[in-house]
């Protein structure tokens, strides 16, 4: 009687590992035609700020739900000695590089969703929200 239980995680590991395989995108999500007339902080607000944080620090609805903390988008720069690293970054959300913090594919991987064009947009609209690092007063 037990054992069904034992068999939930493997086909909902199974059904998800499909979808992506297909490259479908997850429903009530839109699809990359979709995205294409969206702007950058519209990318956001749907595909990250959930676990992310409407202000990008990583204190989304969905954040405590997750076993690592989301890291805090706005300090992208500071964490990089000043600069964004633009590459690394895309990288990341379509899934190519995988940063410690998202464990192995912890994060959704959006590369089959977006066009380069739209990878552009959400990665500007990223840049545009980091803060400068406070200097310290005399």
């Amino acid at each position: 009687m037990k054992n069904w239980i034992l068999k939930i995680p493997i086909l909902v590991v199974a059904t998800c590992t499909a979808a992506v395989s297909q490259n479908k995108a997850p429903a009530n999500r839109p699809t990359a035609s979709d995205a294409s007339s969206l702007s950058g902080v519209e990318m956001y607000r749907i595909y990250c700020a959930s676990c992310h944080g409407l202000d990008g620090k990583g204190k989304g609805p969905a954040a405590d739900a997750l076993k690592k903390t989301p890291p805090d988008l706005t300090q992208i720069s500071n964490r990089n000695a000043g600069e964004f690293p633009n590459a690394r970054i895309s990288r990341q959300i379509i899934g190519y590089e995988v940063e410690a913090v998202h464990g192995s594919q912890a994060m959704p991987i959006w590369g089959a969703y977006f066009r380069p064009g739209e990878l552009l947009n959400l990665i500007e609209y990223i840049r545009s929200i980091q803060q400068k690092r406070a200097e310290p007063q005399p």
